[in-house]
């Protein structure tokens, strides 16, 4: 294969075929295709686009360049995992995963690290002392089978064509195509060997897709490409134009997921809403794999998971069985109060300057290289359609003394306020169970 003529093909619109897309995905791989013509073809890619069938190929083509997960570990019990396509204040992995550990369901979940404003799930587990985020194959399958749920970065041998990509297009400007991003998630998701995926799409100024069309292009793909390829893929496309829950961070995220996981009634509508998220989308792969009858009795059963603290067990059983020591809160920075300067609604709240303050102080990365501090956090205590009087909290910034002076007319501008009444963002924008092989929207 001549990759030139590969890459000139795809940037004059030409459709590849599924041998010329395995052909360059196992060059790429072997060091036989150059970086700088895999950028070349990823460029192509992001003006070109790709047909579901070429996405389809591509997908498989790196799920092909590594191993898969044993199944063998999970016998007939049904293998099942989420994936978010990333917010601010997004810890539902670290909630859902336990949930459906307790309802005796395997968690298999290969998660990543954050890079700009949205904190990654590695981060955020990682702030709890010992806990592991790689582990070999026979301690995965110990850990899976004893917990039932296991949180882990992809390691080499998982999908490596994805990693080596992905590291190209986030310094060339080629991440946003719905065409690598749909082989990238779902290249690793299919190594896991799972019985059904529920995809999170999150839309609006916190997310990745800022429009809603954005949203909708995105989820279409990545259910076509799953049915393609065997895999029950639903999808629940939601808000994000404002934090999820309050915490934003990463210690401080984990024992707002402590919080959420101690059941009762929810302090807040923010963690309402969190909780929302958690069961909806549980529901979803509790229908997928015969589990429920029906997404009613379906939530019924994971809130009940919650409440009656076997989701929380299983929590602190996946955390100890992989190594890390968690008895309560973790420790954060010290609290710092941001008012409102006058009264009004929340109208909308910037969440692209929330998140990256975080990242701004220390809390997340800009380079895959940074290390971070899990210390520091924000903790919103508004949301779009409040009424909020001047002097009013509007959050808690937890950073060092020395530093919070520096942020805090930045952060009050974060919350815009109108004068007239606003209404609340609702949470679910559209829900979309799985599709069959062949069968179209």
């Amino acid at each position: 294969m001549l990759v030139t003529k590969v890459i000139e093909k795809k940037r004059l619109g030409g459709e590849l075929t599924a041998n010329e897309i395995h052909e360059l995905i196992r060059g790429f791989t072997e060091g036989n295709v150059a970086d700088y013509q895999m950028t070349a073809f990823a460029m192509a890619v992001c003006i070109r686009g790709m047909t579901p069938d070429e996405i389809s190929a591509l997908t498989l083509a790196m799920l092909e360049s590594g191993d898969k997960l044993s199944r063998e570990v999970s016998g007939e019990v049904p293998r099942v995992d989420k994936h978010s396509t990333g917010g601010l204040g997004d810890k539902v992995s670290l909630v859902l995963a336990p949930m459906l550990a307790a309802c005796d369901l395997h968690v298999p979940m290969i998660s990543g690290r954050g890079l700009g404003l949205t904190g990654g799930t590695l981060d955020k587990l990682e702030s709890i002392e010992g806990f592991q985020t790689q582990l070999s194959g026979d301690a995965f399958d110990t850990a899976l089978r004893q917990n039932g749920a296991c949180i882990v970065g992809a390691g080499p041998s998982i999908a490596p064509a994805d990693r080596r990509l992905y590291a190209l297009r986030d310094v060339t400007g080629t991440v946003a195509s719905t065409a690598l991003i749909t082989a990238s998630i779902l290249s690793k998701k299919l190594a896991a060997s799972l019985d059904a995926l529920v995809l999170d799409v999150k839309v609006g100024g916190g997310a990745f897709m800022q429009t809603i069309d954005q949203a909708r292009e995105l989820a279409d793909s990545l259910q076509r490409v799953g049915a393609l390829s065997g895999l029950k893929t639903s999808v629940l496309i939601s808000d994000m134009d404002q934090p999820l829950g309050r915490a934003v961070g990463n210690a401080i995220e984990v024992n707002e997921s402590l919080e959420l996981l101690e059941g009762g009634t929810p302090r807040s509508k923010q963690l309402a809403r969190a909780r929302q998220l958690c069961i909806e989308l549980g529901a979803m792969l509790l229908v997928d794999v015969g589990r429920s009858p029906d997404e009613e009795v379906a939530r019924e059963t994971l809130a009940q998971s919650i409440d009656n603290g076997s989701a929380k067990e299983a929590f602190l059983r996946m955390i100890k069985g992989q190594g890390g020591k968690l008895t309560g809160p973790l420790p954060l920075a010290p609290k710092h109060t941001v008012t409102a300067t006058r009264s009004g609604h929340v109208e909308a709240i910037d969440c692209i300057t929330i998140g990256e303050t975080v990242v701004s102080l220390g809390g997340g990365r800009r380079n895959a290289g940074d290390k971070i501090d899990p210390k520091f956090g924000i903790e919103m205590n508004v949301a779009v359609g409040d009424r909020v009087e001047s002097g009013d909290l509007l959050m808690l910034l937890h950073c060092s003394a020395d530093t919070a002076s520096d942020y805090t007319a930045l952060l009050q501008a974060t919350v815009r306020l109108a004068d007239q009444p606003v209404a609340p963002h609702p949470l679910l924008i559209e829900q979309r169970p799985s599709r069959t092989l062949g069968e179209s929207r």
